[in-house]
């Protein structure tokens, strides 16, 4: 039987694989990985200490691994703990770290000529860190507001169930997190001795990916982490996980609108032969429009909202999972279907050789996007030395998956998902008939590739960069669009329009069209935002023939049938209620909307659910035909192509779209009189929100707005550090945006305890005074500049974001900007220049107040 991985695919990936990776051992047990690359000046270090969740022993559920993320930003014996994150911010750089059930990664990303600095601190966090007795007081606060605000994240509490239900004796049952009661009680010396007993350089794999040579980096890592002597580091007992002999069932309630279902089967571990398959079996069945659970319970039987299929084995035990939404009246008959649905599947015929190749080409163009930028190589080898134990494990698992067959496939459905080890698993709305609420708590690099541009006579602009250091190809196609075009008592057009642009066209229905792009592995996804809509197609260089063609038939020939119109309305309608069960994506939305009023700004492009209801298939094309003219379209490509054969291809039905110009756009937004409100709702924390107007994208303040933003965001900024780290008031504070063409709001926010509001518009209150009266250092300025150049170097790493950027700031007609012209114009931002934004725009006669809270 041939391979199912097509030798073009094969060569694609050989290519990955033979990017050489240096692994060295210290003599203090400490693993070392190294992947030199200079496609962009940048070096992402990473640790992943080997341990997690399920290693807490005598502790378990007690989160102590979390915990200890928390506390090693907090000092070591040469550096207080703020100095970690403006240190790291001064550089360019952005610092984070993450927990799960089996590793803890602390990872920073920044230019690569400060490489001896990440090296520096995160040997310093790992090896050397205090926890000094007042910080860990203070996460303990921090943690359990975090703990109250994953009772208000229904997929959490909907994930934690499952994880409770399929696992009675693993440690894989307990929440990271850890339990509120049990997480309460751990001491400082319990950390302490955690802490020393796990952070051993022998528990420690360092990665590190960028531009930068082996030699230096094994230098610089054996100089900071090799003093560390090897400590005994004993294994810790987890109990393994007995056989299911029956099925579970398991419901929970909360104050949701749309049920949250699972039905899911353990499995094997990942070392398991039959755990490839079940990966690709989990791709097959449900992954993508074109899957077959997606088009029988969503397209078909209109069951479900959203349906995709996983299968998780992080270690010794394994999850296959199918996850849906749905309104409530229809998930017993969603589970029943897609119980049927798998025993079609498992009989002869359930499955085609193409539907495994079709998956397959997925799995190569996920692992090539996997490796898109420094961070992601890192993480790709951190997980591959931690979790599967085998820098070559990428090699041998496509070797199993490509040799496949639907025998196979059925093989595993029958043998490991059996109706005796199902587990179902539903979060659902509270019955109407409950009258009380329930309470839940420096070396040489490859000049950069330049923009060509070519302007058709109907006005359309088309971008080309060739650059064919990625192996694939990006086309991304915007127009002026988004809340400002759209009719009242009708928002929330733009986002269906561009999701019904990807579906029906005149040659194909939406189904051909997703089992078209599914079959590549490439991706076609709708882009709708403040100021754009458009679309988005990503493929291998070899398929880019298809690529102009679902654009063309997208562009050109949409259909708006009605069955796919009602079944995409419906999934809108559903998410816009799912993001109205989230109270702090619900918070946003509201200070946006009381903000901007009746102004077109105040709902993005998603509109609410009175508007989206009203929608018909004619209003969608209206919409398209206005924006649809050359003038108003640009199509920007990044990637490997031939554009000899390229270019024309595009230009022959490019020259079809009509001449004309963008729409006017709607008179400008006129901010209100200062004003203060309270919102309440079903939550288990606040939400605070200060708004102010906010320049848009075409005001020459947007960049002091940027810079602003950024000295008011992040963990090094002095809000964060008085609100958070001093005075331990709120588990998140921030700033944010949002940026029309012509204006903007520029708000802060926090989530705090109930009753401490007060207390913290106060803090919001002196802020904004401090930075209108001067107050700014020139270190926060210099900081913020220097994290503002960094991070546009670290987001333009892959074609898609190369591609985007442009096509916005051509369409918009802001120049092109080289990473030279985007630093000059940051440099040239100056204290004054802050202090007059924050007096002019950031007055507090201009403020709009709202605080969410409990009911």
């Amino acid at each position: 039987m041939p391979s199912l991985l097509a030798p073009a695919d094969h060569r694609l990936l050989e290519r990955l694989w033979a990017q050489p990776v240096h692994r060295a051992e210290l003599p203090n047990g400490l693993v070392l990985l190294v992947q030199p690359d200079d496609a962009a000046p940048v070096v992402s270090v990473q640790v992943w200490v080997r341990t997690g969740s399920q290693h807490e022993g005598a502790l378990l559920g007690a989160g102590l691994s979390h915990y200890l993320e928390h506390l090693l930003f907090k000092g070591t014996p040469t550096r207080a703990g703020r100095e970690i994150s403006a240190t790291v911010q001064a550089h360019g750089g952005s610092i984070n770290a993450y927990t799960t059930y089996d590793r803890t990664v602390y990872h920073i990303d920044l230019p690569a000529p400060h490489l001896e600095i990440a090296v520096d601190l995160l040997a310093d966090m790992t090896l050397r860190s205090t926890l000094p007795a007042d910080e860990v007081a203070r996460e303990r606060d921090v943690i359990l507001r975090e703990i109250a605000m994953g009772d208000d994240d229904h997929d959490r509490r909907h994930w934690d169930a499952l994880a409770r239900t399929v696992f009675k004796q693993h440690p894989l049952r307990e929440p990271v997190i850890g339990h509120r009661d049990v997480f309460s009680a751990v001491t400082r010396e319990e950390l302490l001795a955690y802490y020393q007993e796990r952070y051993a350089p022998n528990n420690l794999v360092v990665v590190i990916a960028g531009d930068v040579s082996a030699d230096a980096v094994r230098a610089s890592v054996e100089k900071h982490f090799g003093a560390a002597p090897r400590r005994r580091l004993a294994p810790v007992f987890q109990p393994t996980e007995p056989a299911q002999l029956a099925p579970r069932v398991h419901r929970e309630t909360a104050e949701v609108e749309q049920s949250r279902g699972a039905l899911a089967w353990p499995t094997v571990a990942l070392t398991h032969p039959d755990a490839p398959l079940l990966d690709l079996l989990a791709v097959v069945i449900g992954y993508g429009d074109s899957s077959p659970l997606w088009r029988e319970l969503r397209e078909k039987r209109r069951l479900v909202h959203s349906i995709d299929a996983h299968h998780w084995s992080p270690g010794e035990a394994g999850l296959f999972a199918l996850f849906f939404t749905c309104d409530p009246d229809k998930r017993v008959a969603a589970e029943r279907a897609a119980r049927a649905e798998l025993e079609r599947l498992s009989e002869k015929g359930g499955f085609t050789r193409a539907e495994l190749a079709r998956a397959v080409r997925q799995l190569v163009v996920g692992e090539i996007g996997g490796r898109k930028t420094v961070s992601r190589r890192a993480a790709r080898l951190g997980s591959a030395e931690v979790v599967a134990g085998d820098l070559d494990f990428s090699r041998t698992w496509f070797a199993r998956v490509a040799n496949a067959t639907p025998g196979a496939l059925r093989r595993v459905l029958r043998e490991w998902l059996v109706p005796a080890r199902e587990n179902t698993v539903s979060l659902d709305p509270v019955p109407k008939d409950v009258a009380k609420k329930t309470a839940a708590a420096g070396t040489a690099r490859k000049p950069a590739p330049a923009w060509k541009l070519k302007t058709l006579p109907n006005g359309v602009r088309l971008l080309l960069r060739r650059d064919d250091r990625q192996p694939n190809l990006h086309l991304h196609l915007v127009c002026e669009g988004g809340p400002l075009y759209e009719t009242p008592g009708k928002r929330g057009a733009s986002a269906l329009l561009a999701t019904l642009l990807t579906k029906d066209t005149a040659a194909r229905d939406a189904a051909a069209v997703a089992a078209a792009i599914e079959a590549v592995g490439g991706s076609f996804s709708p882009l709708s935002g403040n100021n754009t809509l458009g679309l988005a197609l990503e493929v291998l260089p070899g398929d880019a023939a298809l690529a102009v063609e679902l654009l063309r038939d997208a562009v050109l020939t949409p259909a708006f049938a009605e069955r796919t119109f009602a079944v995409e309305r419906d999934a809108e309608l559903a998410q816009l209620q799912q993001d109205e069960d989230d109270v702090v994506n619900a918070g946003h939305r509201l200070a946006r909307a009381r903000f901007f009023g009746a102004h077109p700004l105040a709902l993005d492009a998603h509109g609410d659910r009175a508007g989206v209801a009203a929608l018909k298939p004619a209003d969608l094309r209206a919409l398209w035909t206005k924006l649809r003219v050359g003038g108003n379209l640009v199509l920007a490509v990044a990637g490997d192509f031939d554009e000899k054969k390229l270019v024309p291809a595009l230009s022959s039905w490019l020259a079809k779209i009509p001449p004309g110009v963008a729409p006017v756009r709607p008179a400008r937004h006129a901010p209100g009189r200062a004003a203060a409100r309270t919102h309440a709702r079903e939550c288990q924390q606040a939400l605070v929100f200060d708004a102010f107007p906010g320049p848009g994208a075409l005001n020459p303040a947007d960049t002091v707005a940027a810079v602003l933003h950024e000295i008011l965001s992040g963990m090094a900024a002095r809000l964060f550090e008085r609100v958070r780290e001093e005075k331990g008031l709120a588990y998140f504070v921030s700033a944010s945006r949002v940026v029309g063409v012509e204006d903007g709001m520029f708000y802060l926010y926090a989530g705090t305890q109930p009753g401490k509001e007060t207390e913290v518009l106060a803090e919001f209150d002196a802020e904004l005074a401090r930075l209108a009266s001067g107050g700014i250092e020139p270190a926060e300025l210099a900081r913020a500049v220097t994290r503002l150049q960094a991070s546009r170097r670290m987001r333009l790493q892959t074609n898609a974001a190369h591609a985007g950027e442009a096509a916005v700031r051509q369409l918009l007609g802001l120049p092109l900007e080289s990473l030279a012209d985007w630093d000059a114009r940051l440099a040239a931002v100056d204290l004054p220049a802050l202090a007059a934004f924050a007096r002019t725009w950031l007055a507090a006669g201009k403020r709009q107040r709202l605080v969410v809270r409990p009911d």
